[in-house]
């Protein structure tokens, strides 16, 4: 599916820092080495701009194989690569769009990514229901889903359940060319002596489903953030760096790209402790005029530690943030339409908004979303 005259190709992985470092650079440096088992040559980096990472904000790594070291030279000669081949997004939330502390606004997952290259989501969702949440293409590409969740960890922990390995082995699928499967299989097999980690590699291969994507396919109901950066010549003087006022958000900085859960608020059992709004590290819960406390979704970054300290069960609850259309928050609703809001609250939670309704058991303690320590920013999630 590659094209043979290509001298070079180049792919990204894009990442949750710190929770998916690890699994990023293990991805980039295993295609080098399976493509060099061709006899090509290659290298792995990550983008300097990402140094150093924050807990979970987008970040990137990539791998550029070509079929000489004078191609290669040339592919590397730049800051980092503007153009892609192949785009590897390792957690399907990012597709949302991404926002890394080195750019200015949020990009589409798809920006650098070459007309007809092809975009990998490690997901449990329909090319489809991806799709959906994906920014409108303005080119044609190829959607790769992976089957399989997000993989997380921590900055010196590796979650070794192989999602590195199907990745390797879809990539096989659309670039045979540069990465053949029997190559990525021989190389796992080099590296852990393990037959499982090699039939994952198969299982990759076979499971991923391709899905074209045409111009104008997409959502158009993300929010546009694109910035100028201004040039050394229309600077203000001297350094100024303007000071927010007590109370008061950076309406530039939208910080919900780093989420990948998001907390919802049962309004009807909120006993008003103030707990959410004193231990939310960013400062993200406003309180109404009725003394409940609501999110704004746009500071939120879904870290889950609301979720952790409040006291009543399911009274916040986190979810999958592939299942929402919008950072609105959600006081309002409730307020103006409780019932409705109630509906909204127990299709996004899978938990019933009535206290007095047990929990079904697939929303207990321990399962999906309704458990905080699914999350993996907070202090439990991912690292055993």
């Amino acid at each position: 599916m590659s094209d043979q005259n290509e001298a070079s190709i180049t792919v990204e992985v894009v990442y949750r820092g710190i929770f998916q470092k690890t699994l990023a650079q293990r991805i980039c440096r295993s295609i080098v080495l399976a493509a060099r088992k061709r006899g090509h040559t290659g290298t792995a980096f990550a983008r300097y701009g990402d140094s150093p990472e924050r807990n979970g904000v987008p970040a990137k790594q990539f791998a550029v194989v070509a079929i000489n070291d004078l191609e290669l030279e040339a592919s590397m000669a730049k800051y980092e690569p503007a153009v892609v081949d192949v785009s590897i997004a390792v957690d399907d939330t990012l597709v949302k769009g991404v926002e890394s502390w080195a750019w200015y606004g949020r990009q589409p997952i798809w920006k650098p990514l070459r007309k007809d290259g092809f975009l990998l989501v490690t997901s449990t969702n329909t090319a489809d229901e991806v799709l959906a949440q994906t920014d409108t293409a303005v080119r044609p590409y190829t959607l790769v889903i992976v089957p399989g969740g997000a993989s997380f960890a921590g900055l010196w922990v590796f979650k070794d359940d192989h999602t590195d390995y199907r990745c390797l082995g879809a990539l096989a699928k659309v670039v045979p060319d540069w990465v053949r499967l029997e190559d990525v299989k021989a190389l796992i097999q080099e590296q852990t002596k393990d037959e499982a980690a090699v039939q994952s590699a198969q299982d990759g291969y076979d499971g991923a489903t391709l899905r074209p994507v045409k111009t104008g396919e997409g959502t158009s109901g993300h929010e546009v953030l694109q910035f100028e950066k201004p040039g050394w010549t229309t600077m203000r003087p001297g350094i100024i760096v303007n000071a927010r006022k007590p109370g008061e958000r950076n309406p530039q900085y939208k910080k919900y790209g780093a989420r990948t859960l998001r907390p919802v608020v049962n309004f009807d059992t909120c006993i008003k402790c103030t707990m959410c709004w004193l231990d939310c590290p960013d400062e993200c819960f406003e309180v109404t005029p009725e003394g409940h406390y609501e999110v704004v979704y746009q500071a939120c970054i879904g870290c889950g530690i609301c979720a952790q300290v409040c006291p009543v069960k399911d009274c916040i609850v986190m979810v999958d943030e592939l299942k929402f259309e919008d950072n609105d928050d959600k006081w309002q609703f409730w307020k103006k339409d409780h019932d409705g809001y109630n509906k909204w609250f127990e299709a996004k939670s899978g938990v019933s908004a009535d206290p007095k309704v047990r929990t079904p058991a697939a929303r207990q303690e321990g399962s999906g979303n309704a458990n905080p320590s699914a999350n993996p920013t907070s202090a439990t999630g991912g690292d055993d």
